[in-house]
This record gives C-alpha cells, structure tokens and sequence, in this order.
C-alpha cells in the first residue's frame, strides 16, 4: 500500500461536535499558519465535504476571526477545482491525485459549494486562473472520509 495513503498517517474524520472544528480547520491559531498548513486547508476545502461543512458552519456562528485568511483559502480551494494544468513543472503522481480528488468532488459538487460559500463569504475576491496553478499542484493526502470505526474487544 502507499504509505502516504496508509490509515497510520492520516487523522481518522468524526463528525466534529458543535463548536470543534476539525484537525486542521481550526482557524484560531495563535500564529499565521504556514503557506503549506494553508494549502492543506485549501485542499480540505476543496475536497472533503465535511471540512468545508464545518468551515461554513463556523463562519454563520462568527467563530472565525480571519476572515481574509479565509477568503484567501477559499480562493485557493476554488482554483484547485480549475483545469489540470498542461505542462506542470510537478510529479504524475501529485497530478493523477489532483485528478482523483477532482473527479470525486464532482460526486459531491464541492465545486459549486465552494463558489456559493465564497460569494456569500464577500469581500474583494483575485481573480481565479483557467488552470491549477502548478505550484498547487503536491501530493497532498485528505483526512479520510466517513466515521470512525470501531474495533471489536480483542479476545485474549
């Protein structure tokens, strides 16, 4: 199996309670997250329907305090569902993921969700490219999706 897909390495998904936001959408950090802890989110975003559920919920109660980091997250989760850019200074491997996670959002029309949060969000939104940016481009693995799984008592 892909150790960057394996269940070891990646956070299992629980519906959060009300109030907790997720893992990585916890966007009261203390300190400006990283581009690459804000790509992580744009992909989560973009591509996982329960992360962009609690975003939106957190933001119609007001708990969100960075409103433009926001904004600019969603941009980037929006040009992720672009075009596959045609010649991206990137691995396949990161390009045929990119293509899986957009081909499964479709199932779900994230890409709808996400330009209706980012028009009732407002504010002064750039301008979103025809392509993925390439440098957007990384393969970057999703909580996985669905609840948690409960293991039977061992029997020893």
């Amino acid at each position: 199996m892909n150790p960057v897909l394996s269940a070891s390495n990646l956070t299992p998904l629980v519906a959060p309670k009300p109030g907790e936001g997720g893992p990585t959408t916890n966007y009261q950090l203390s300190t400006p997250p990283t581009p690459r802890q804000q790509l992580q989110m744009a992909y989560e975003l973009a591509f996982h329907p329960a992360r962009l559920n609690a975003a939106w919920n957190e933001w119609e109660r007001g708990a969100i305090a960075d409103l433009a980091l926001l904004r600019q997250v969603l941009d980037w989760a929006l040009m992720l569902h672009q075009r596959l850019p045609e010649a991206p200074a990137v691995s396949g491997r990161a390009l045929h993921r990119l293509a899986r996670y957009q081909a499964t959002a479709r199932l779900y029309r994230l890409p709808s969700m996400v330009r209706a949060f980012r028009a009732r969000l407002g504010g002064a939104a750039e301008e979103i490219p025809e392509e993925v940016p390439a440098w957007m481009v990384r393969d970057i693995g999703l909580p996985i999706f669905g609840r948690e799984r409960r293991t039977p008592a061992s029997k020893t």
